[in-house]
């Protein structure tokens, strides 16, 4: 089974997956809207309106694990996100990404460490996890933003 596989759910609750970005590079990001990193919300979207035609998106997957930053229903959450940041890039069920309910996709995704060799939990709100569609998974810590030239060169480089 890929991260490809795992079964997921779409932020309005529909039985989904990562299948249909299959040969697409991937941008998997826990995200939260009460947070000093949420205006990265807007850099993340000018990455999939910059990209999202070269087979590439930004998932995010709310998560409410990093002193409550995320405590909205699927509603508001889409609401703040679509209204404040005009984010068109899919987002799905708000999710544990660290402990005992760990998502499945997470707990794949986790043990890749990112440039400073650091894996396991993740540490904070906006950890991204850029998937090349050969499936090689490349860590950045919270604090690489959207527009740091290190990112935006490793989704140049992974796309199809």
């Amino acid at each position: 089974m890929t991260i490809y596989d795992i079964p997921l759910h779409t932020l309005g609750g529909e039985e989904s997956s990562l299948a249909p970005f299959t040969g697409k590079s991937v941008l998997v990001v826990n995200v939260a809207s009460k947070c000093g990193l949420t205006p990265q919300y807007e850099g993340l979207e000018n990455l999939q309106k910059t990209y999202a035609d070269k087979g590439f998106s930004v998932v995010g997957f709310p998560c409410n694990q990093f002193m409550g930053q995320e405590p909205g229903t699927a509603e508001e959450i889409q609401t703040f996100c679509s209204t404040t940041y005009g984010v068109t890039f899919p987002l799905f069920e708000k999710i544990d990404v660290n402990g005992d309910e760990r998502s499945p996709i997470y707990a794949e995704l986790t043990k890749v460490a990112d440039a400073e060799g650091y894996s396991g939990d993740v540490r904070w709100n906006f950890e991204k996890f850029l998937v090349s569609p050969d499936g090689t998974v490349q860590r950045f810590a919270p604090q690489v933003t959207p527009e740091d030239p290190v990112l935006v060169s490793a989704i140049e480089s992974s796309l199809p």
